[in-house]
Formats: structure tokens, sequence, C-alpha cells
């Protein structure tokens, strides 16, 4: 019995990994239930479940676009939103810190990176880009595996009534490689809840072993399938429901290690649960997808949606004209290409490679593959993967250097400082400054003990050497450590009782609610020690303006773009503001400008900057308050330019709407006159709909504005000069180079955006100016040498000559004209340069030819005088050094004469 039924799970493994997935009809029901409710119903099924029945908190769904995740490009999985909990790093002030059990249905994005499903998509109907996952989640041991596994079980079998015949499982069959055994337990836990032993499969860590990245927190995986044929043949199974149990944590070594708090991390697709509640073989056929193929812009689950539906329409629209344009020009290409191919040949991978992603058109490569498929032609793959490794290996050349990476508190370290009880470090005192009477800002001083010491590879000990670099664990600080945007203090500290010795501190970053200050020992330190520590005061202090400044910009951005503009993120530190904000289209110069007059007029004005802690529930509703998608601490910091923050966060007030109000945990100047000034230095897409900004302030803004009025100055002097006009070709084309040198002069300094958009458009149409002049003052003289010419040779079929001329330019264009009046003639005319360069053109008859050309002419003379020469059979040109130009017409005559 026991040998048939492995037979039989070895059978069952096979059928699931290669089970098409609603691939085609099935004439037996899906369930034999009646119809169920619809998707908003199993949807709300789900959700009161989780919260009514067994205690889990409720939270919005994400933004799928991440924030303050560089490692994704979209959400892909509900758990994103969790990582820091993951990880040990979330801030123990904020909502997130006390989540314990919670759940949620999140929209994702698989179209790239680790989970992707995109090559599925089209293939089956059961995968999408864009989905809703339900989820739910256990933190810190709330619950674990038997919860999980029985919670998931009563909701399918009694809430949603799914047979549970039709119901299969997986569990981990364990990795001797990694020394992982298998997970026995989960196995025995469905058997218990009444799952056959024929139904309870095991697999290795490729199907049942979940990882969130190349590091970090993972760990076994238990998979609950339907099965699609309900017992008529092989089982078709598809995947409902994922439980992964996180206990371990993937290093950088690539080993793995137990995990200081485990956690439950479920994901199941919305999608494919509402076919089989409602019998439907098409996840495309159920009630999700049938109304929106007639009424898309109804998608009220998420109403983010409904209130940016016009920005989302454009960029849609705008995204796919264009694209479809480049699918027309990548057409057009293809078949152009295959007429020169022969019946054999393999579609050349230069061209495939230039119509995808990584070159100039911006196609998929593998709908490339699949329009050469479709019109049967095989695809040189070889030759692709070559320019794929050569791309590759031009990147890597072009790569900035990995900067070091500094100290920090992993997941393992900041777990033991939990497990001995030590509390996150209060940084409240780095607010603790003040204006003075004389307009200078006072910082004060923060005695501090030291908690804990770390080396450099993290590893923690209880005192560091002389010269060591280390990390400073203290009980408080005035340090700001690195977040939300704003760069790092430094400073340095001293061990109370010994201030003449003084312990530089490079950076601060925030780990979990831990400050860890990054130092050099010029002296033993200990836990225990007592210090002093002092913050770098020019360096707060430009971090203040500049953090100020981003608020006055962020607001006056949206007082001259209108509300729609958001912000997207930002960065600071004491030299410049980069602010990214939804856009339309690019600013126009005229809406720079006016952005800065705005900042200015808040400027000049000095108005008080408020700051007050308040809880996060008061900051939900007030009209116009800006706030990024974010996990806020509650406390909330609030930042309330000229208006106080309790007026502020008074709905009937609106005073959000007039003036910037932020939530805000960075250091901000007192008033806003020691922002002295701002000037947007540039700007450009980053992607659609998203302007990056650069921004300077105080002194080195009012320097920008200087220059930027003293190239202002020049390009109105090259204006005069243009229109007065150019008495020779050499003085225009003096010009021109002025003009050109202005021209790289306002593209690269650093001066106002909006003026150098201006100049720059106003060089631009100089310089065409400017070649106009000189191409009329070239024929002009063209013409007047050409006469010259004319009348000193008399006509035959020959002129060789020497004439004075600025540029090569000039010489083509007497030699032609003197062909064109004298077309039976062959011409080659030299000039004369200064160091003894010697400038050649010439042009062959047409009845000389073809055993006399151009090129072998100009060949011939510019050999004689050490140069070289190119062109056609009909016109070349050329250049040499000589210094006896008689020898060099004699060499021109003597070859013409002998071809002639």
């Amino acid at each position: 019995m026991a040998a048939s039924l492995a037979a039989a799970a070895r059978r069952l493994r096979r059928a699931i990994r290669r089970s098409p997935a609603w691939r085609g009809p099935s004439h037996r029901p899906l369930s034999s239930e009646p119809p169920a409710a619809k998707a908003s119903a199993v949807r709300a099924a789900f959700l009161n479940f989780f919260r009514d029945r067994h205690g889990h908190r409720l939270v919005p769904s994400a933004s799928v676009r991440p924030r303050g995740d560089p490692s994704l490009l979209f959400v892909n999985a509900g758990m994103n939103q969790f990582k820091p909990i993951f990880l040990g790093t979330v801030d123990p002030r904020s909502e997130m810190a006390g989540f314990r059990r919670v759940a949620n249905s999140q929209k994702c994005v698989r179209a790239g990176g680790r989970h992707n499903d995109l090559e599925d998509v089209g293939r089956d109907l059961s995968h999408h880009t864009f989905f809703e996952m339900l989820g739910n989640w256990a933190f810190g041991g709330e619950y674990f595996k038997e919860e999980a596994c029985s919670m998931a079980w009563e909701l399918l079998t009694q809430v949603y009534g799914i047979p549970t015949e039709r119901l299969w499982v997986s569990y981990f069959d364990g990795d001797p490689k990694a020394g992982l055994e298998p997970d026995l337990e989960t196995r025995d836990i469905w058997l218990s809840l009444g799952v056959p032993a024929t139904r309870v499969l095991s697999f290795g860590p490729q199907e049942n072993f979940w990882e969130m990245g190349n590091t970090g927190p993972c760990g076994p995986c238990t998979e609950i399938h339907y099965d699609l044929a309900g017992g008529v043949g092989a089982p078709q199974l598809v995947e409902l429901w994922n439980l992964v149990f996180m206990q371990h944590n993937r290093e950088a070594d690539g080993s793995l290690q137990p995990l200081p708090q485990w956690h439950v991390d479920t994901g199941m697709g919305l999608e494919r649960l509402v076919a089989v509640l409602q019998g439907k073989h098409s996840t495309y056929d159920t009630d999700l997808f049938s109304p929106l193929l007639h009424a898309i812009q109804q998608g009220d689950a998420y109403p983010e949606l409904q209130r940016n539906s016009a920005q989302i329409s454009n960029l849609v629209l705008e995204d796919e004209a264009a694209f479809l344009a480049s699918l027309e020009r990548g057409r057009r290409i293809i078949d152009r290409t295959l007429r020169t191919l022969g019946p054999s040949d393999m579609f050349p991978a230069e061209v495939a490679w230039s119509l995808s992603l990584s070159g100039d058109l911006g196609l998929p490569l593998d709908m490339v593959e699949l329009m050469l498929e479709e019109k049967g032609v095989q695809l040189d793959s070889t030759g692709l993967e070559r320019l794929a490794q050569e791309a590759a290996q031009h990147q890597a050349r072009q790569a900035k250097p990995v900067q070091k990476q500094g100290l920090w508190l992993d997941v393992h370290a900041l777990g033991e400082l939990q497990r001995q009880g030590v509390p996150p470090t209060d940084s409240s005192p780095k607010y603790n400054y003040s204006l003075r009477p004389n307009g200078s800002y006072e910082f004060g001083t923060c005695e501090a003990q030291v908690l804990q010491l770390y080396t450099e590879d993290g590893t923690a000990v209880a005192s560091v050497g002389k010269g060591q670099r280390c990390g400073l664990l203290l009980d408080r600080t005035n340090f700001y450590a690195e977040q939300g945007g704003q760069a790092s203090d430094r400073g340095y500290l001293v061990r109370v009782g010994q201030e003449d010795v003084l312990f530089p501190v490079a950076r601060a970053q925030v780990c979990g609610g831990f400050i860890l200050h990054e130092a050099v020992a010029p002296e033993c330190l200990q836990i225990g020690d007592q210090v002093q520590l002092h913050v770098d005061k020019a360096w707060r202090l430009a971090c203040m303006a500049k953090h100020t400044a981003t608020h006055l910009l962020n607001w006056a951005l949206r007082q001259t773009l209108g509300p729609g503009t958001e912000q997207q993120g930002s960065h600071l530190n004491p030299e410049q503001l980069r602010l990214d904000v939804t856009t339309q289209t690019a600013l126009t110069p005229e809406q720079l400008r006016a952005v800065e007059n705005t900042v200015q007029e808040a400027v000049q004005q000095d108005k008080p900057v408020y700051m007050e802690e308040v809880p996060l529930a008061l900051t939900a509703q007030v009209p116009g308050l800006r706030c990024l998608d974010e996990v806020y601490p509650d406390p909330v910091r609030v930042v309330s330019v000229g208006v106080p923050v309790a007026h502020a966060l008074d709905p009937a007030s609106q005073a959000a709407l007039q003036t910037s109000v932020e939530l805000c945990c960075g250091t901000h100047l007192l008033r806003t006159g020691a922002v002295g000034d701002l000037v947007i230095i540039g700007d450009r897409q980053l992607s659609k709909g998203t302007t990056r900004l650069l921004a300077i302030t105080g002194e080195q803004a009012q320097q920008a504005r200087e220059l930027g009025q003293n190239l202002a100055q020049e390009v109105k002097a090259a204006t005069e000069r243009l229109s007065q006009g150019s008495r020779d070709v050499a003085e225009a084309l003096r010009l021109s180079k002025d003009i050109g040198r202005l021209i790289e002069a306002v593209d690269t300094s650093v001066m106002p955006q909006w003026q150098r958009r201006e100049l720059l458009a106003t060089l631009k149409m100089l310089q065409r100016r400017a070649n106009t002049a000189i191409r009329k003052l070239q024929m002009g003289q063209a013409a007047k040498k050409t006469q010259e010419l004319l009348e000193r040779h008399s006509k035959g079929p020959l002129i060789v000559d020497t004439v004075s001329a600025e540029s090569l330019s000039v010489l083509v264009k007497v030699v032609r004209q003197l062909c064109e009046q004298a077309p039976s003639t062959s011409v080659l005319l030299l000039s004369p340069q200064s160091m003894g360069k010697v400038l050649c053109a010439c042009q062959v008859a047409q009845g000389a030819m073809p055993t006399f050309t151009a090129e072998s002419w100009a060949l011939a003379v510019c050999s004689h005088m050490g140069g070289k020469a190119w062109g056609s059979r009909v016109v070349a040109q050329g250049t040499g050094s000589t210094t006896d130009l008689e020898a060099a017409l004699s060499t021109a005559r003597a070859y013409a004469l002998s071809q002639l």
C-alpha cells in the first residue's frame, strides 16, 4: 500500500509541475455548491473572516509604486509594505510597529524582477500582470504553522464551501545542501485537519521554499491547490493559496540563519479564488473582469484610482500611442530587413537588438521574437547573446565604483537588542535648538551613555581601541539620522571629563528605532562610558535650510501647477536639494520662474515655521495636508509655515490649502528668511508623469543668479553682433564659434533653469542665423574667386591653380562654381594656410571619367604633400603640408594630363 501511494504521489508531483492552469474548458463544473457571491463579496468574506473570527487588523492596500524601496519596480506581493517588520527595521513609534496579526487585499504588479508573471500572461487563463492578493500575516510569533493552516482550511471549506475532495496541499521536502530538514510539522498539521495522505505532496526548495530576495527573511511554504478536473482523469491542479513561514534569514554569503522572530506571510490570488467559486474556467470570465471590459473606470475598492483617474487615463493613452508608434516602426524595420534575407538566413541579431529595450526602439525582446515567429523567421540567438554580454561588459566598465557600505545593524543584531530589552534611541534632543536675537542658531549638546559598540563587520563588542572604525549605540542623541530624504548629521563626541579628545562622527543612521553612530576612536571607548555629542553646526544649518526650502518648493509647485501635483520623493544635503513630483508634462520656463518667485516671496516675508507632534489620527482628514504614502510614527511631527499647527490642522480653517503644511520628522529652520534664496538649477523627466527638480539656496543661489545675468548679457552682445552683420567669412566664423562656446557655457553652468532654457533657445536660433550668414558669405566669396580664376584661365580641359580661402568648404564651393560655368573643364585648387598647411579640392569633368577620377587626383596631390584625401569619383578634397606650392601644382598637372 505504501509503495502504491508513493508511486501515485510521484505521478501527481509531475502533474502539478505540468498542470496547464485553466488552459482549456472542462465539462465538469468547478464546484458542486450553489453559485458563489460576487467578487466583492468574496473579498469582503476574506477580510471579515480574519477580522471578526480571528482578531486581525485590516490595513489598506499600499500603492503599487514602492516608496523607499529601490529593490522593487512595483509592489508585487502583499508583504512588501511589511518588509520593515520582517527586516526588523520598523520605527518603534510607528503604527506598523504595533501590528501583530493583520489582513488586507493588496493590488500587485508582476511584470519583472524576481517574481515575474509576464511570460505566463496570455499563455494561460489564470496569470495577470496586475492582480489582487488576499493575505493574512502574523508577526513576531503571534501565531505560526498550526493556526495559519487551520484558518486557511476553515475559510476555504466552511466559509467559501469548497469541497474538501477538490483541495490538495504541498509542503517543503527539505534541502540537504542547505542543511534544511523536511517540514514534517506542516505535513502532520494537514493530516490532522483531515486531508488524505494521497493529497499531501512534498516538494523541494524551488516549489516550497519562499525567499523575499537574494538576501533577507525566507522560509518553507505550504501551498493549497484546487483540482480543476474534479476527479475525472488526471488531476489538473492550480495554486490557490501560499502560506509562508518566515523562520530563516538568507545572509549575504548565501548561508541561512534562524530569524530572532518568526512570522507568517500568506497570499491568495483573488482572481483565481473567484473563478473557482463562480464556476468559471477563466479568471477573465469572472465578474472581476467582465464589467471592466466596458466600464474600466469604475477598479471603488481603491479610491485613489478614482481621484487620479484623469492623470491615469492621460498617461495610459500617451504610453499606448508611443508604444504603438514604436511597434509600427519595428514592423517596418523587420519587413525591410526580411526583404534583404535569403530563404534560410537567420534574422540579424544587430537589428533585433536595435529594436529591443536595450537598443533604440524600446520594444520588449520577446515581442520582437514573437513578431519574427509569426513570419516563420528564426532569430540569430547566438549573436543576440553575444551582444547582451558585450552590453553588460560595457555597462560594468561605465558603472561607478561601489561605495563602501556603512555600518549597519542586521536583523540578528536588532533581534539581540530587543531580546536584551534595550529601548530604542531617544532622538528627541535633535530638535533642541533655538534662534538667537541676532539671527544665528544655537545648537545644544547632548550627554549620553554608550550602550553597545560594534566593529566594522557588525560584531557586538564591549570596547574598541585606538584608530578603530566602529558603530556606537547610545541611549540618546542629538544627531539627525538619515531618513525622510534628509542627509545625516555629522560632528563629534567626547568622553565626559576628557573633552580634549574628539571622536569624529561621520554619519548616523536609524535601524529599527536604534540610531547607530559611525565613528573613529582616537582612544579606547567602552560600554558604559558617558559621552557628550556635538553636531557640525554649519552642516546641520545648511540641511535645515534645504529641508525648509524643499517644503516651500513643494507648496509653490502645487500653487503654480495645481493640487494634482504630488511629491514622489526627495533628498537633500548641505549642497543642494532634489524633489521628484508628478507632472503632466515638462515644466515650461515660465512655470519654473513662477515657482521660484512664489518661494522667494515666502522667504522674504520671513514667516515663522511651526513644528509640533500630534496624534496621527488628527491629520487624516485635513484638506491640503501634504504627506507621502509612507508609514508615519504616532504621534507624528507636523511642520507648518506661517500658521500654528493647531490652526493648520483645523479642517474648518482651510489653512493647509494656503501654505505649506506637511508631516515630517526632519529638522527645519525656525523662520523662512534664513533660506535666503532658492534657485531651481535643473529639471528632467524621470519617467512619464514624474519630474525631478534640483535646487540650491542661500549664497549659492545668489551666485547662480549673478552668473545667469552675466551669461544673459553675453547672449545679448552676441545677438547685437549678429544683427550688425559680418564683413567677411573669417569674422562670421569667429562669431559662430563664440556662439558655440556660449551654448556650452549656458548648458553646463549652475544658473536658474528657466533662464538656461530661454538662453539656450535664443542661442540655437542665433547659431542657425550665423550658419546661414556664413553660407551666404562663402557663396559670395566663392563667386568672386570663380570669376577671377575664369578670367585668368582660358577655356580648356584643365584648371590647376592656387586661391586664398578661409576654409575647405569655401574652396569646394569655388571648385563647384568653376565646373558649373565650365562643364567640360576638370579643376583642382590649392589654398595655402598658416604653418605650411595646404587645402585641396578638385572636381573631374563628366567626359573625363571613368579613367580619370577626382578621388585618385586628390590622393596623388595630397600624398605628395604628406597628407590625405577623401571623396568620390566626381568631387574630392584633402589636406597636406608643403612650402613648395609650385611642385604640388606640377604634380597635379602631370597626373591630370596622364589621365586625360
